[in-house]
């Protein structure tokens, strides 16, 4: 079974790889800067921007810590990472990637189903 993945906003449409990167940037348009996708696999993809950064998590299942994208070589940290529930958040900026490698491992991960081989990520199980 190939896995298929849809913005968890109530939708039943799957989203593309091809049109995934749009979609996000469209939400980030709209100060919607959290994003979580689901798979017909029960996995979930969370991405949460700052426009110039973002955290992206994947998750085998519903209370799962799972893995994220990391950046090891950056120092500091980034805030304005604004969840759906209103909270602000700040995260070292090595638990992010700049958001042009997010919107590819997104793209790679809704089309393939697993990281990309050359991206860098941690495990949180």
């Amino acid at each position: 079974m190939i896995e298929s993945w849809v913005i968890d906003d109530g939708s039943t449409v799957p989203v593309s790889s091809g049109a995934v990167v749009e979609t996000l940037l469209a939400r980030a348009g709209s100060a919607q800067l959290e994003t979580w996708l689901t798979s017909s696999l029960g996995r979930s993809l969370a991405v949460v921007t700052n426009t110039e950064r973002a955290m992206v998590m994947l998750l085998d299942e519903e209370g799962d810590p799972g893995e994220h994208a990391v950046d090891p070589g950056v120092e500091g940290a980034s805030d304005g990472f604004v969840l759906s529930n209103g909270q602000h958040d700040e995260y070292p900026d090595r638990d992010t990637v700049s958001i042009g490698e997010a919107f590819r491992i997104v793209e790679h991960i809704v089309g393939t189903g697993s990281w990309p081989a050359d991206a860098r990520w941690v495990v949180d199980r």
